[in-house]
């Protein structure tokens, strides 16, 4: 049985090289892991624990926790937006948080990667998207990293999942994340 894998991206641009990535992974998976891309982050409406009532779920956060209870594990890809993760992110995890202590993340073996156009690759979105994942219960990898700078030269004429190096570290950040689902 194949580990299932949703993997959320933190930019909604049609064109984002973070979005690439996601599929970079979906491309290169190794055996033995099924990568999801969940679409639709755009759609959640910000968290209020106003709307989080049995029966006022907006039918956009019930299917992002739906996807969520159904993986094994969760990757995140995230641009850095002005030094963090962006809100879409954020606001997911504060979705797939509730109720607190027994949210779709509790437990649930979690990894960030991630590009960007700086000379780090994101590290400081990816650092506060561990954060906030492991705050909200989930079992952050926090050895399994890939941030892969200057993303607009990189991949300006070549898609990740076509970078033999990306490709290779993709694969084993996916890797690690199956072992460790395999265990839980």
């Amino acid at each position: 049985m194949a580990t299932k894998v949703l993997t959320l991206v933190g930019s909604l641009r049609a064109g984002s090289t973070n979005l690439q990535l996601a599929e970079a992974a979906a491309h290169h998976n190794p055996e033995g892991v099924e990568v999801t891309v969940f679409s639709g982050l755009e759609n959640i409406p910000f968290y209020n624990e106003d709307r989080d009532i049995e029966g006022q779920v907006p039918a956009s956060a019930l299917e992002l926790r739906a996807a969520a209870e159904a993986a094994d594990a969760v990757l995140l890809v995230s641009p850095e937006y002005n030094g963090t993760m962006p809100a879409v992110l954020k606001n997911a995890i504060d979705w797939l948080s509730r109720p607190f202590g027994a949210g779709a993340l509790k437990d649930l073996p979690a990894v960030v990667i991630g590009t960007a156009f700086g000379q780090y690759g994101g590290v400081w979105a990816q650092d506060e998207a561990r954060k906030a994942l492991g705050i909200a219960g989930a079992k952050v990898l926090e050895d399994a990293k890939l941030s892969i700078p200057n993303s607009v030269v990189r991949f300006a004429e070549t898609h990740p999942k076509d970078d033999t190096e990306v490709a290779e570290q993709v694969a084993a950040v996916l890797e690690a994340l199956r072992e460790v689902a395999v265990q839980n």
